[in-house]
């Protein structure tokens, strides 16, 4: 039986894994470089079937569904930002909707909760852009996954390259800082993965408050 590693702040923020599994597929695409727009969110409770065949529940319910003819593609990352207030959260796309406007999100419940909208008010205007940093790297994405699953009622509102160290021959460790937003407070959390080169496996993982 392969061994788990554990990580987490807290033994509420505690999560253990086989190293050994495969880590999630991710999908590449050529990535969109262009500008921040203004647009609008909705809401949506999500559903069991989607286009994409991403659920709404991928990274702790912080998905969108995106027009059929927008420039977003399925699994692709963005940065929502409410201008109202300020706040922001990283969301992946899992659904594409028909004749729906390219610049208009429908965000699940969650994702439209932590931009701190009333569910009440429908639509609210936001700005959103795409983020290519992120998508090329492919652990920085892999640790945001598991930060969000980590910390359930936070949205990742931003994110950095920390750094990137070659150890040895069979190891390299990536180092990334995510900066996680609640309706009480906002902290920042560290993830470092340390994994063989050669084959991609990984070695440890580890999440933390700094």
């Amino acid at each position: 039986m392969f061994p788990y590693y554990c990580y987490g702040g807290s033994p509420y923020h505690r999560i253990c894994a086989n190293p050994y599994r495969a880590y999630p597929q991710f999908h590449y695409y050529p990535i969109y470089r262009q500008q921040t727009v203004a647009g609008q969110a909705s809401w949506t409770e999500g559903g069991s079937v989607t286009q994409c065949g991403i659920p709404w529940s991928q990274n702790a319910n912080m998905t969108v569904a995106v027009g059929q003819n927008s420039p977003y593609q399925c699994g692709q990352t963005l940065k929502v930002r409410n201008p109202a207030n300020g706040r922001e959260v990283i969301v992946t796309v899992v659904d594409q909707v028909p004749n729906y406007p390219r610049n208009k999100l429908n965000l699940h419940r969650e994702a439209f909760q932590a931009l701190g909208a009333n569910l009440d008010a429908g639509i609210i205007n936001v700005e959103i852009t795409p983020s290519p940093e992120l998508e090329e790297e492919k652990w920085g994405k892999y640790l945001l996954e598991i930060t969000q699953a980590a910390y359930p009622n936070y949205g990742i509102t931003n994110y950095e390259t920390v750094s990137k160290t070659q150890v040895s021959a069979n190891e390299m460790r990536e180092t990334y800082e995510y900066v996680l937003q609640s309706q009480q407070e906002t902290i920042n959390v560290q993830g470092v993965v340390t994994y063989n080169p050669t084959n991609d496996r990984i070695l440890s993982i580890d999440i933390r408050e700094v």
